[in-house]
């Protein structure tokens, strides 16, 4: 079973998805406790697009692998381990922070 961690960034095959849900093979921030993750089959992610819109506050704008993208926290899922290809990069301190704040604001009371 694929040892991952929170924060880490994987490409994941998030193939086949319904409606407007994002889709492709892209890279994902695993957001899900590292307890969960040693566990569990499958983690919490938050996908990344390419597509920036700095104005929406329900994405964070960060650099995956020297590119600029923005981590979609309204697109948060569950996806199985299987999905999961191979790790391109990890958050930074300050970008992790962020983007616990902004799900527990999205998602939490």
């Amino acid at each position: 079973m694929l040892d991952c961690k929170r924060y880490e960034i994987y490409y994941a095959d998030l193939n086949p998805t319904i409606g407007n849900e994002i889709k492709k093979i892209r890279p994902v921030v695993i957001v899900s406790q590292n307890e969960m993750n040693k566990y569990l089959d499958t983690v919490v992610v938050c996908p990344l697009t390419s597509k920036l819109h700095p104005q929406w506050r329900s994405r964070i704008q960060i650099k995956c692998a020297q590119k600029n993208a923005e981590i979609a926290v309204d697109q948060i899922r569950t996806i199985s381990k299987q999905r999961l290809k191979s790790k391109i990069d990890q958050l930074s301190t300050g970008k992790a922070a962020q983007l616990r704040k902004l799900i527990t604001d999205m998602y939490g009371e």
